[in-house]
Order: C-alpha cells, then sequence, then structure tokens
C-alpha cells in the first residue's frame, strides 16, 4: 500500500526566513507562496532530487499549525507524507486495522493539487501521518 516519500513537513513561523535559509546556506530551488485556506496554512516545497521538504507557516490564528508552534516555538518536523494509488482503500484498510483517520475520514484536495488525509500520530510511533493519492 505505502508508495514512496512524498514530502516531510516542516512548522515555520516565517516562511520567508525558512526559505531563506535553504536558499542561501543550502542552494535549495523553493516554489513561490501558495495558500491553502481549506487546511489553514500557506506552503512551499523545497525540491530534492528524490523528495520534498514542506514547510508550513500558519494562516490566521486558528490554524492547526498556530496550536503547533505554540507548543513547538522554535518549529519542527509537524508530518510525513507518503504516496498511495488508492487513498479510499488505503483509507479502509487502515481503518480495518484499527488506525484512526482525522476529520470526517474523507480525503480533501491538498497543495499538489490530489487528496490527502491524516492519520493519528499514536497509530504511527507518535508521528502525524498525511497520505496522498499519486
Amino acid at each position: 500500500m505505502i508508495g514512496r516519500l512524498n514530502h516531510v513537513a516542516i512548522a515555520v513561523k516565517d516562511l520567508t526566513a525558512a526559505t531563506d535559509v535553504y536558499k542561501k546556506a543550502l542552494g535549495a530551488v523553493v516554489t513561490e507562496p501558495l495558500p491553502q485556506p481549506e487546511h489553514g496554512v500557506t506552503v512551499v516545497f523545497v525540491t530534492l532530487p528524490n523528495t520534498k521538504i514542506e514547510f508550513l507557516e500558519p494562516l490566521g490564528d486558528a490554524s492547526p499549525i498556530a496550536k503547533f508552534l505554540e507548543k513547538n516555538p522554535d518549529g519542527g518536523i509537524h508530518h510525513i507524507c507518503y504516496e498511495v494509488d488508492d487513498i479510499l482503500a488505503a483509507r479502509d484498510t487502515l481503518k480495518a486495522q484499527g488506525a484512526r483517520v482525522l476529520g470526517d475520514g474523507n480525503p480533501k484536495i491538498g497543495a499538489h493539487g490530489k487528496p490527502v488525509l491524516f492519520l493519528h500520530p499514536k497509530d504511527f510511533c507518535g508521528t502525524l501521518t498525511e497520505l496522498e493519492q499519486v
């Protein structure tokens, strides 16, 4: 079921500062900021040869990233994302095995324009896990 690692997401207070570090210190290619109001974040992606790094900045005080940054003021890794061929089949298999899908259990459209779901961190070694359909 699990496919390749799509991205590692890092919560940050300031997208500009975070992307400057990656651009200047590491010479990384970084996308333009993309507001995702339905997820409460603005994102940018750092393109790597084998995956991506996603920076998440809160979009408003109600953002789940704002809450994460309250607990982790310096930011940090927020979640990892794996690709799956069929997100509904993956969801149903995982739920049958006792995994908890966050939200209402239905996929939302993510920053790549593809369906995504999040899985409860307590079910995956303390790590918030995102599934993205390829």
